[in-house]
């Protein structure tokens, strides 16, 4: 019995790595035969062993027994092969009765084979032999890598990505007992969910929308996996491969795309400063017409202003003549006359000057006809303007009279009787004079 207990022990030795050789007793091949049910060993040939009394075979390289289980740890909760995954540990804790569970660990107790409870961080107090601790679950966040895959877009194209994926397992209980391997799950359904997503978009939504499928994927894995306890918390591609042909298009396409800017940001410019000259013209003959407009403006109220001034002038002048005429004054009626001979003679000089039409009076050598002449129309406006005022005065001292009676006729024939009288008198005076 002791020859069988050593090797055993020294086996178990060795897997917790306080020993390096497996065998160190005559008995070896027990010891090999109880190791052949725990243990897998390596393909490389080694030195043929020494020859066993036991009828299992013996493996070749038994002095370096690689004690590495081939069934996965996540389940029965032994020490996984080659590098631990994320939902299982190398090592399980063993049950001493007393433990300490970390901060954000979740440490699943089976009790005789059968889900008992999940040990929360702090103090944990477990039976010996019917508990034990099946599985061990972090509650942080964890990235995982997702390897290359191919995937083709909606125009044909064949493109590598690559991915992280982050999640976080919020129940315990799920994650061990929902799913086989919840890490293998998620990465396949993270590669089968990025293939779909990306068939659904050409080349150019792929490389612009890489945010929208990124949440796309997230969403979608996030339907699929409630069931496990995991949740992802979101994913993000990493790097994206297209062919070499897709390359170089893409490359000749941003060449005729930054051609195609400059071309068109000259012609823009161009443009632009045509539209600048037309608009500097357009403005300078605005201005050079609202120049011209308020010099025009000025001018005519300036000239207005003065025929308004020689106007008034005249005005005044014609009235203190009528004044002078009107009183009587002899002084005043010679001034008249010479005024308007002056006159009578100044317009003849003006047309010979101004114009190349000549007018010729009748009386040319004879300048006391022409002022004969004048003082002939002027005599003629002074007797018109004479008997005019001479019937006002009648009529006006006689309007009470007139007013009485409803025969305007009578009105009519009064005043041509006083104009014939104002003529009579006239003659007579004329008469007079030539006697």
């Amino acid at each position: 019995m002791s020859s069988l207990i050593r090797p055993v022990s020294r086996a178990l030795l060795y897997r917790t790595g306080s020993s390096r050789a497996l065998l160190a007793t005559t008995n070896k091949a027990a010891a090999l035969s109880i190791a052949r049910h725990i243990t897998t060993f390596p393909t490389r040939p080694q030195k043929s062993a020494p020859a066993s009394r036991s009828s299992a075979p013996v493996p070749q390289n038994w002095q370096n027994l690689s004690l590495t289980t081939t069934r996965n740890a996540s389940s029965y909760g032994g020490p996984g092969a080659g590098i631990p995954s994320y939902f299982s540990a190398p090592t399980l804790p063993a049950n001493t009765i007393i433990r300490f569970v970390p901060q954000q660990t979740a440490w699943v107790v089976e009790r005789m084979g059968k889900f008992h409870r999940i040990l929360e961080p702090g103090l944990a107090i477990l039976i010996p032999i019917i508990d034990k601790i099946r599985y061990v679950k972090t509650l942080k966040e964890v990235a995982i890598g997702i390897p290359s895959q191919s995937a083709i877009t909606a125009d044909n194209v064949t493109l590598e990505l690559d991915g992280v994926l982050y999640i976080r397992i919020f129940d315990a209980y799920k994650a061990s007992y929902g799913v086989e391997d919840a890490e293998y799950a998620i990465s396949q359904l993270a590669q089968t969910t990025m293939r779909s997503e990306i068939g659904q978009l050409t080349l150019d939504h792929v490389l612009k929308e890489r945010a929208n499928l990124n949440t796309n994927i997230t969403m979608a894995i996030n339907e699929a996996s409630q069931d496990w306890g995991v949740k992802v918390l979101r994913y993000e591609i990493r790097d994206i491969h297209a062919p070499e042909a897709v390359l170089h298009a893409m490359h000749r396409q941003v060449s005729a795309e930054r051609s195609k800017r400059a071309e068109i940001l000259e012609s823009e410019g161009q443009r632009q400063a045509a539209i600048n000259i037309a608009e500097g013209k357009k403005q300078s003959v605005i201005l050079a017409s609202e120049a011209l407009k308020a010099e025009q403006i000025n001018r005519a109220a300036g000239e207005a202003e003065a025929i308004k001034l020689r106007a008034e002038a005249t005005a005044l002048g014609i009235e203190k003549v009528a004044a002078a005429i009107e009183a009587g004054a002899q002084n005043a009626q010679n001034a008249v006359t010479l005024s308007v001979a002056e006159k009578y003679v100044d317009a003849f000089s003006k047309i010979a000057k101004e114009s190349n039409t000549i007018v010729i009076p009748s009386q040319m050598g004879d300048v006391g006809g022409m002022i004969a002449s004048a003082m002939g129309i002027y005599s003629k406006v002074s007797e018109q303007q004479t008997r005019n005022q001479l019937v006002l005065n009648t009529t006006a001292t006689e309007e009470p009279n007139w007013k009485d009676k409803e025969d305007k006729k009578k009105k009519d024939s009064y005043k041509d009787v006083l104009l014939e009288e104002f003529d009579n008198a006239k003659d007579k005076d004329k008469d007079r004079k030539r006697k």
